[in-house]
């Protein structure tokens, strides 16, 4: 399989050039995702902001959200257009796997409403039910009004390098897997996929910065570990996974990267 590392949404908040990865060429988030060549089309590791989106913040996103976050809003850096300059339609995309649904990895599902969408069946309850008024913020209803085609799981399977996780996905290679990762959201997760040069793991938000997975000396920008404390639904196991993942990180058969973090992203695209 071929993978593709894009960046899908960049995000400009105030003073995050003082907390950005040293040595990250730029001075925003982005919005790490992956596409993957298969023998039966294309798979997508989260999405990142929408067409719509781009052409409606305020509306689609919220105002608190473009007022704090001040996304880039360029229609080019759509997962959707960015498949496109590869060479594939988006009728292409098979299937979606986002890491969680929270608005800025999940605002891209309606350019794909045809494919198939893979997740852990925790995460679709809470973004469904919106039962609390920061999940009614993170998670947009206008990103699911299409009616996704919801492939919903519980763990199953063998662990993977002594984490659960969910195997023999429908319709996918056995060599993709998702593997939950508890805490930022109730069904946040990583996806893992098992490439030419080893496992790749797309950890989403389970952690921000690549300082963090320091195999002796984790740090975090305080701001950055304030935000993370205060968006968790469950920040204790979000800081247990987040610990388990800095271990992981050091087996050298795993290649472990987050979903904002502009240095992580510019080591396989450079």
């Amino acid at each position: 399989m071929k993978v593709h590392h894009i960046n899908c949404a960049t995000l400009c908040p105030y003073g995050f050039s003082h907390m950005k990865t040293p040595g990250a060429k730029t001075d925003a988030m982005i919005a790490h995702c992956l596409v993957i060549e298969t023998n039966d089309g294309l798979v997508l590791v989260d999405t990142g902001f929408g067409l719509a989106d781009i052409r409606d913040a305020r509306g689609r996103l919220g105002g608190g959200f473009v007022n704090f976050a001040r996304p880039r809003l360029d229609e080019n850096e759509t997962a959707i257009r960015q498949i496109e300059k590869l060479g594939f339609k988006a009728s292409d995309v098979r299937h979606v796997l986002p890491t969680h649904l929270d608005l800025d990895h999940a605002g891209g599902l309606p350019d794909f409403p045809h494919a198939k969408v893979h997740m852990y069946a925790a995460e679709i309850a809470a973004a469904l039910a919106r039962a609390t008024l920061r999940e009614r913020e993170r998670y947009r209803a206008a990103h699911f009004a299409h009616g996704p085609s919801w492939v919903r799981y519980d763990v199953r399977g063998e662990r993977w390098f002594g984490f659960e996780c969910v195997r023999d996905l429908e319709g996918l290679p056995p060599e993709i897997l998702i593997v939950p990762l508890i805490g930022h959201t109730r069904g946040h997760s990583g996806i893992a996929v098992e490439s030419d040069s080893g496992w790749l793991l797309h950890a989403g938000d389970a952690y921000f910065s690549y300082s963090e997975m320091h195999p002796e000396t984790p740090s975090c920008p305080w701001p950055l570990a304030f935000f993370q404390n205060a968006v968790a639904i469950d920040n204790l196991a979000r800081k247990r996974n987040s610990e388990r993942l800095r271990i992981l990180a050091r087996d050298e058969k795993v290649n472990v990267f987050s979903a904002h973090d502009a240095y992580e992203l510019e080591r396989f695209t450079e």
